[in-house]
């Protein structure tokens, strides 16, 4: 069904009521849950109005209800999008057999690795930007951030469905799991290395959510395929919701450099530190961090692990039936950049093994489009600096060019002292995080805006730009 049913204490549309015994497992989590966001969530802010939306309905249009309520009130539940009659798998070794409702036992290890690792991202990036608020540039911002706070945990909610219902003993214990896991903790850290990153900063936070939650986007896209029917009505929704984190990150950086290039424009004989405002040479280096940190989230070019999914039929391409005419990736090839003993060589490798690749080539190209629209921030203003994406190669943690020195640019390999001399005009020195982090001053009055962001060009929901997004 589309509608939602909020006269539950868990608010579902896959008639929840029905399965007391999965029921009664997720409300006994709902208060471990509920400790968890009042310790790691934006906990400054938890008795606070906030103008929230929250789903209505799984439907495309008209889907969320807008509102005030205290994060802490807000429903938390189990959207899926409607299942769609004789569905079948539409690619892999199974293409064109039924979708399964249940999951086959020859991919369940398979299947709950994929989904708990997305689903541990979630809580990571709460855990991540859970101070933020102390700092936001208006009340436009801060509503914004709980905004994408709120759905973060609505997505861990999605993951612990399928976790609940789909794996028995084994997916209650993982579900425990993700919420003791801590984004940072030395001890107990978060899966994967970019949600332990420190994120201290509104340019930061801007390049995580235009980063890293595009990774996210193309994460869903590819599970949204799978031939198992419920992760993927999961994360078709999970993708209406994902839209705005990214609307917040692209059109963020866009204001922060329209802001440097007003005040550059009004003074041209003083720097930007002199204006109180961020250098576009340094928002150019934080692009490099954190767009570098995101592709790593892809995982290795060559992959065993994504031949097997996409071969099981779990995790196909993003647009798989829209972009691609063959479905089973057989006797195919990929053109493919290898490091070696000091050198690059391309080789073709099974199409199989490089769908991590493939999916990040996407990724990419959809980037560039972002770089595109923050350099006609600098047009409009006749600045002639111009941004870049970062070549796929540099600052690499993960995989084949994990173990080398490349330029931002050009992608060509350098000798780690010839890296290591130049990296302070690429990545951002600790001198720089500070200034940043100096200018983040906490701004509450409707409508004002600190002095290193411009306002954004409308409101939320048709409401002003002056609203009081949040009541403090």
């Amino acid at each position: 069904m589309s509608t939602i049913d909020y006269s539950q204490k868990i608010p579902n549309n896959v008639d929840l009521k029905s399965d007391k015994r999965l029921q009664r497992a997720l409300e006994a989590w709902l208060p471990d849950y509920i400790n968890w966001w009042r310790e790691m969530g934006p906990t400054d802010f938890n008795e606070n109005d906030v103008y929230l939306r929250t789903a209505v309905s799984v439907d495309r249009d008209g889907w969320a209800n807008f509102d005030y309520v205290k994060m802490p009130d807000y429903r938390w539940g189990i959207f899926l999008t409607p299942t769609e009659p004789g569905g079948k798998i539409g690619f892999g070794d199974h293409m064109g057999e039924d979708v399964w409702q249940s999951v086959p036992g020859e991919y369940r290890n398979w299947l709950r690795r994929l989904i708990v690792t997305q689903g541990d991202t979630e809580p990571a990036s709460v855990e991540q930007q859970r101070l933020l608020g102390l700092t936001a540039p208006s009340l436009y911002d801060m509503r914004n951030l709980f905004q994408v706070n709120v759905e973060e945990g609505r997505h861990l909610w999605a993951m612990v469905y399928l976790l609940h219902s789909s794996f028995g003993k084994d997916g209650r214990e993982e579900a425990a799991e993700l919420l003791e896991r801590r984004s940072g903790n030395a001890d107990h850290p978060r899966i994967l290395t970019t949600f332990n990153e420190p994120c201290h900063d509104w340019l930061s936070f801007f390049c995580f959510t235009m980063f890293t939650d595009r990774d996210g986007k193309y994460q869903l896209l590819s599970l949204a395929e799978s031939g198992f029917e419920p992760l993927a009505r999961t994360t078709r929704f999970m993708l209406t919701e994902e839209a705005h984190h990214m609307f917040v990150g692209q059109t963020g950086i866009a204001r922060v450099v329209r802001r440097t290039c007003e005040a550059m424009n009004e003074n041209p004989d003083k720097t930007a530190e002199e204006m109180g405002v961020i250098p576009l040479e340094t928002i150019q280096r934080y692009i490099n961090y954190w767009a570098s940190s995101s592709l790593d989230l892809f995982g290795a070019e060559v992959s065993s692990n994504s031949a097997n999914f996409f071969g099981a039929g779990i995790k196909g391409r993003a647009y798989e039936q829209k972009n691609y005419d063959e479905h089973t990736a057989l006797d195919q090839g990929y053109q493919l950049d290898r490091w070696s003993d000091g050198s690059i060589t391309t080789e073709e490798v099974p199409l199989r093994n490089a769908m991590n690749e493939v999916l990040r080539d996407e990724y990419i190209k959809e980037n560039e489009k972002g770089i595109d629209y923050w350099n006609r921030e600098c047009e409009k203003a006749g600045n002639d600096f111009r941004f870049t994406y970062p070549n796929r190669r540099f600052n690499r943690k993960v995989g084949e060019w994990s173990g080398g020195f490349f330029h931002p640019n050009t992608g060509e390999p350098m000798t780690k002292e010839a890296y290591e001399a130049a990296a302070l005009d690429w990545l951002p020195s600790q001198k720089e995080a500070d200034y940043v982090k100096s200018l983040m001053v906490q701004v509450t009055a409707p409508g004002k805006f600190a002095n290193w962001i411009a306002p954004p060009l409308r409101g939320i929901n048709g409401q002003d730009v002056d609203f009081e997004y949040v009541k403090l």
